[in-house]
């Protein structure tokens, strides 16, 4: 899925923003369409990494005001970027959808101590499926609203929009994060073969073309996007009272502290 050139760079760039940035790179993966199962064979390579600073670092009157990402310029189709630990654990706390992604994602440039398998276990405890599912909606309705309502439709536009309103019907159905590989999504829709038809003919077209142009409407795809939008207008969902996960979070925060600079 990522080849050996790629990932070789990858971790190489990643070498020097150790260097550059006096961090400790505790994770890093792919993000976005690769990861998701629908790149297209010009998609950029969307690397993401967790990074710790040493412990100094965090103990800072001026702690706020530091700047806790790292980020580069897109150079031969690869955006890398990071964040601090402290800054992923606080958005981990509130369900940020990019950190429960990443830490979901199967193409794993590389990790480094426990901090990613702990992440995992948190995650059914700290994860907020009511917040989930808001973030959801809010994405598969903005998407449409801006793309899908003319006779001319951008094709590519339809996966962000079908995805996050497969996840929606994930975390409705199981509770659970909805996984970030499209596949296994695709398993909350499958009584409905004309709809996976649509799907996997599109699919093809995804994976092979480097631009997706303007095309008439799909209809068993626009027809689903467009009654499931209308359904979720009409419901609220069940916000469950979670325990207090600071505690946990906190805990791992120090953990990887002392096992990473001793």
């Amino acid at each position: 899925m990522v080849s050996m050139a790629v990932q070789e760079e990858v971790r190489s760039r990643l070498r020097r923003a150790e260097d550059e940035h006096d961090v400790k790179v505790l994770l890093a993966v792919e993000s976005g369409s690769r990861a998701w199962g629908f790149a297209s064979p010009n998609s950029d390579y969307d690397a993401r990494f967790i990074y710790v600073n040493k412990p100094e670092w965090y103990l800072s009157v001026g702690l706020e005001e530091q700047r806790d990402v790292i980020e580069y310029p897109i150079i031969d189709d690869m955006d890398i970027n990071g964040w601090d630990l402290r800054k992923a654990l606080r958005l981990f706390w509130k369900s940020n959808p990019g950190f429960v992604e990443w830490v979901q994602s199967t193409i794993i440039y590389e990790h480094s101590g426990s901090f990613h398998e702990r992440a995992k276990e948190l995650l059914p405890h700290v994860y907020s499926v009511e917040s989930g599912i808001y973030h959801y909606r809010s994405m598969a309705k903005t998407n449409y609203r801006g793309y899908l309502q003319s006779p001319q439709v951008p094709l590519k536009k339809y996966f962000y929009v079908l995805r996050p309103l497969l996840s929606v019907r994930w975390l409705e159905q199981f509770d659970t994060p909805a996984p970030i590989e499209f596949d296994k999504l695709r398993g909350v829709i499958e009584r409905e073969p004309e709809l996976q038809q649509a799907i996997d003919d599109l699919l093809v077209i995804k994976r092979a073309s480097p631009e997706m142009g303007l095309s008439p409407q799909i209809i068993p795809i626009q027809q689903f996007i467009e009654r499931e939008l209308h359904r979720l207008e009409t419901i609220k969902p069940i916000r469950r009272e979670r325990k207090e996960v600071e505690p946990l979070l906190s805990e791992l925060f120090r953990s990887v502290l002392k096992k990473t600079w001793g």
